[in-house]
């Protein structure tokens, strides 16, 4: 039997976060999920016009298995995983769905999760809401009681897919995405948490992300979208 995890340990990188504070890019993916037209001008704050290539983009292909090869840890972020070189938005958002879920406070520092997680944003700042990708570590007086208590956690992906709104927006106005090649993946998969004197437990997850992903580019993390969108 599951055991239950104590109510100060009950922190999972995905599961009942606030919404409140985000910055342009989230309502951005909210709008994507909407309408593919109108996420450029909320991206990019300009209402200017700017006229996008007349070309359609074809949406990239589902979920390849080589995203189910976890990354290694990269030096000066703990168990953080570096991340990896892919140019695919599904299994990019597989693969940062994976770091989120993850963590191991018994050799890694808030400072260190932090740095690690940071390594996965976007670097096109205009693009980038690290306040939805940050909001998921504990504040620091959490983090320590986790210390406390060895906490750690891994996680397994099921799948990943583009949202059937974001499938059907794209396809009614291809030629919006390539604006900022942000695509909108939602990805399902479990958390597995572990604590001293054998503690553990295992719970559903489920996330939508933002990644951006320019072709001949490796794909990057833009936002956590505030809900979840299948």
């Amino acid at each position: 039997m599951r055991k239950r995890l104590p109510s100060f340990l009950l922190s999972s990188y995905g599961a009942g976060w606030s919404a409140k504070g985000r910055i342009a890019i989230v309502a951005s993916v909210v709008a994507v999920l909407l309408a593919i037209a109108g996420v450029v001008a909320l991206l990019t704050g300009s209402g200017n016009g700017h006229q996008t290539p007349d070309t359609a983009v074809p949406l990239p292909a589902d979920s390849p298995s080589s995203s189910e090869v976890a990354p290694k840890p990269s030096s000066g972020s703990g168990s953080v995983p570096k991340a990896p070189q892919i140019s695919e938005p599904v299994a990019y958002a597989k693969a940062a769905a994976q770091m989120l879920w993850s963590y191991d406070t018994r050799d890694t520092s808030r400072d260190q999760q932090l740095a690690g997680m940071r390594s996965w944003m976007t670097k096109e700042t205009e693009y980038a809401d690290w306040a939805s990708v940050s909001g998921q570590v504990p504040d620091p007086v959490l983090w320590s009681r986790m210390a406390d208590q060895d906490q750690h956690a891994t996680a397994s992906v099921a799948e990943g897919h583009y949202p059937s709104a974001f499938k059907q927006a794209l396809a009614d106005e291809p030629s919006a995405i390539t604006e900022a090649y942000i695509y909108v993946v939602t990805v399902n998969g479990k958390q597995h948490i572990g604590w001293k004197q054998h503690g553990g437990g295992t719970e559903g997850r489920a996330v939508t992300l933002a990644v951006q992903c320019r072709p001949g580019h490796d794909c990057s993390l833009a936002a956590i979208a505030p809900q979840v969108t299948q």
